[in-house]
């Protein structure tokens, strides 16, 4: 098939533009989750407190028989990698890296503009993953799924859906969880969609309840990084169902979606069909 390139949007000049001055040999550029940074600025998607995952592949955990965890749900709509992957780039895919189970979810912001068309999300996802694949020279986009704000979920992250995949998006914290992306920036007094929010209860109830595990519950996790909020090697109680500042010291997923979180659990929980109240 053809592909017909388009001329580049308004947004997209915005973002290239930004990237190449702020990667200029010599200058080292920290991008973070903090309000009041320009959207451009946020392409790195709330990198600082990002963890690469290795190079190296692990071999696949293996996946035991055993019955459906009774709180399961129907898997929503993910759209897959390859609308939005470029394959023109000639780039090899490393392996991907597995865990046995999913038993949290981080929710971020991507720190980037608002004002998209949702037509226009899997070029935006493209171009996050250019720049982490490119300049930050990443194995992949570090985050497992992405939602737009018309509720559209992607695949982010190569390895499938429904695999327990290690991903690059809380450092400290990749192993036996997923992130989860929201497309804007979502600081104190921006709106967000109840499309995306819904979409977002929607993903974390299918995802954790593949385990059995109640999105408003807490769940234990070991620190693989120092220079998370917990010290390599630290066991650390943090919510089924977090934010990337539950794990890292960062703003990100922005004061209104963090805000959100609390109603995002319920709505999980209630789509896995629980109805009492989660103990501590």
């Amino acid at each position: 098939m053809r592909v017909v390139r388009r001329a580049p949007s308004a947004w997209r000049r915005r973002i290239a533009g930004t990237f190449r001055a702020a990667w200029t040999p010599g200058v080292v550029l920290v991008l973070g989750c903090l309000p009041g940074l320009l959207a451009v600025v946020g392409l790195g998607l709330c990198v600082h407190g990002v963890e690469q995952a290795a190079s190296r592949p692990s071999r696949p955990a293996a996946v035991a028989a055993r019955a459906p965890a009774a709180h399961q749900v129907a898997r929503p709509r993910i759209v897959p990698r390859s609308a939005w992957l470029d394959r023109t780039t000639g780039r090899t895919q490393p392996p991907p890296r597995y865990d046995d189970k999913v038993v949290a979810v981080f929710v971020h912001h991507t720190d980037s503009p608002n004002g998209y068309k949702c037509a226009d999300a899997p070029e935006i996802i493209r171009h996050l993953y250019e720049g982490q694949t490119g300049a930050r020279q990443w194995d992949d986009i570090g985050y497992n799924f992405l939602v737009d704000r018309c509720g559209t979920i992607y695949e982010g992250r190569a390895g499938g859906v429904e695999r327990a995949v290690v991903g690059a998006h809380t450092q400290g914290f990749n192993h036996r969880t997923a992130g989860i992306a929201a497309l804007g920036t979502f600081t104190d007094g921006v709106p967000v969609p109840r499309a995306m929010t819904d979409s977002i209860a929607a993903l974390a109830a299918w995802k954790l309840g593949l385990a059995d595990v109640d999105p408003r519950s807490r769940t234990r996790l070991v620190s693989s990084s120092g220079l998370s909020r917990y010290r390599a090697g630290a066991a650390a109680t943090l919510p089924a169902l977090a934010g990337h500042q539950d794990g890292y010291r960062t703003n990100c997923p922005g004061a209104s979606l963090a805000a959100r979180l609390p109603a995002i659990r319920q709505q999980a929980a209630l789509l896995q069909g629980r109805t009492r109240t989660a103990r501590p």
